[in-house]
């Protein structure tokens, strides 16, 4: 649903509907306008009063096959928080009850930015049943998201993205600005207003407002990936307000969205080299036994489907691009590799349903989602929302925007360095990068902000062999936010630690239910690991 632009009450019951995401299509443009002069404070003005003191209502979540133990609610926030009365929107929430009385709630976000919290909190039961010994396990679509209003350019963004930026249009960088523009009005068009405030500085702010609703006076948090930049921004925001943080996969706060893409491409490549060489030493790999041999086919694959996309059962081409991202989302853990390398093999038959099903998952679910999964309805949220989201929400927060002239300079620049880093990811996450050229300039007070923060210890986990959000971004996030920060160092692989070791698994929890911490800089070796 798009905002809300008339008065409503704030109580509201939430149909949970399902969705479809389509991750290997990266696209959206952020026309953020982010509210300036921030305060220390959530309420400002008794604007807000009326959002602070809402209460919600949870009942049973109404979609096919959902856990029963699944509840669902909605909270409503301002489109707008500058200007209250603009407008509001209403946000899904997700909770799995406490076993006995709670003492308060532990929020999650799963990542992306664009990842559904709901589907994320469904899917990921079993990681999460020891919080529920003192806590309710909260989730929530994020603005933009899922059931939150979510955006969509009503286009395949990164193929359009590709043609601006290749072959002739390179030589006229203002015809690639056009194309690009063309890209943002459609977005625009298809989003509706929330679009121009899907930051977030904004989810932040939502964030609290869900704090309070859920009557907790201190907010406890468990952040993946993109959930990580979240909870340090609440953190800069709401420092009085700060519970018990844990960030997990932990995202820069300073390095331009260019770098970001080039550290991503340069971790998948690598990823996908491990991935090719345990693949090659099974008989069922579909390229053979030579490591070698199997990364060239890979790149060949990917630039035929490029040349030629095969049509889908969701009324979309399935193209090179989509393959990339689809690798990408098997390769985040290694447990993914033999359903990875049984959708390739697929794709090699002719059948393209293993890397449809890996290309809808989610970055940041703690399970893929497969084709036929019962959460999946087309009709009901656009395909492209997560990569739509993902963009909005990226450029949003980048305060970077070159004109014309250092666009020139900067695409041959970096799609050389993009090509070097990865010829399978380099184009795919390249595409992601120049989305946001020739938009308005997004919030800088991220990289401003976010430091030397005066808030309670939080825990921040960082795994060596990450392909998404490399160890040495813990390390400086660290740094930058001062004395909280407190590091675990999970010498393992794959995106994110929770899931996939014991050993990080119960270091957070620990820290969530009794607030113990490990000493920082201490290790969680590769012979922990052990999903639970």
């Amino acid at each position: 649903m798009l905002a809300k632009l008339s008065e409503r009450p704030l109580v509201r019951r939430c149909v949970v509907r399902p969705s479809v995401r389509r991750c290997a299509a990266a696209g959206a443009v952020g026309l953020a306008l982010l509210a300036t002069g921030l305060t220390a404070t959530g309420r400002t003005g008794p604007d807000l009063d009326r959002f602070y003191d809402q209460e919600i209502e949870w009942s049973a979540c109404e979609g096919t096959e959902l856990p029963d133990d699944l509840q669902c609610g909605t909270v409503t926030v301002p489109l707008d928080y500058a200007e209250p009365r603009k407008g509001t929107l209403e946000l899904a929430l997700a909770r799995y009850r406490a076993s006995d009385e709670p003492r308060g709630s532990v929020v999650l976000n799963f990542g992306g930015p664009g990842g559904s919290g709901v589907l994320g909190l469904a899917h990921g039961r079993k990681d999460f049943l020891g919080l529920t010994d003192d806590y309710d396990v909260v989730s929530f679509d994020p603005r933009g998201v899922g059931r939150s209003s979510p955006v969509s350019c009503g286009t395949d963004a990164t193929s359009r993205a590709l043609e601006a930026t290749d072959g002739e249009e390179m030589a006229d960088p203002r015809e690639a600005l056009r194309q690009l523009r063309e890209v943002a009005a459609a977005c625009a068009e298809h989003s509706g207003p929330v679009l121009e405030h899907i930051g977030t500085v904004d989810v932040a702010r939502d964030l609290d407002v869900m704090r309070e609703a859920l009557g907790d006076k201190k907010l406890n948090y468990l952040g993946f990936s993109y959930g990580t930049r979240l909870g340090a921004v609440y953190a800069a925001r709401f420092p009085e307000k700060v519970g018990r943080l844990a960030l997990d996969g932990v995202d820069t706060l300073t390095e331009p969205l260019a770098e970001q893409g080039l550290a991503t491409a340069r971790g998948q490549q690598t990823a996908l080299e491990n991935f090719l060489t345990w693949c090659t030493e099974e008989l069922a790999c579909p390229f053979g036994q030579d490591a070698r041999d199997a990364r060239e086919q890979v790149v060949e694959l990917v630039a035929s489907l490029d040349e030629n996309p095969v049509p889908t059962d969701f009324g979309y081409e399935f193209t090179g691009q989509d393959l990339a991202g689809a690798i990408g989302q098997g390769l985040y853990t290694k447990e993914m590799w033999p359903v990875l390398q049984q959708a390739l093999a697929q794709l090699m038959e002719g059948d393209t349903s293993g890397v449809e099903a890996l290309a809808t998952g989610g970055a940041a679910l703690p399970a893929p989602q497969r084709a036929d999964d019962p959460l999946v309805d087309p009709e009901d949220i656009p395909l492209d929302n997560l990569p739509a989201a993902l963009m909005a929400v990226n450029c949003a927060d980048d305060p970077d925007r070159p004109d014309a002239e250092r666009l020139s300079r900067d695409l041959a620049r970096l799609r050389a360095a993009y090509e070097e880093a990865s010829p399978v990811f380099g184009p795919y996450r390249l595409a992601q990068v120049v989305l946001c050229y020739g938009r308005p300039k997004g919030t800088d007070y991220i990289r401003e902000k976010v430091k030397d923060l005066d808030t309670p210890k939080m825990l921040l986990v960082g795994t060596r062999g990450d392909p998404a959000t490399p160890y040495r971004w813990t390390v400086q996030t660290a740094e930058r936010l001062g004395t909280p920060a407190v590091v675990l160092d999970n010498r393992s692989e794959g995106h994110t630690g929770y899931g996939s070791s014991e050993c990080v698994h119960r270091k957070i929890d620990d820290f969530l239910l009794y607030g113990s911490l490990p000493p920082s800089g201490s290790s969680c070796g590769s012979e922990d690991d052990g999903r639970l």
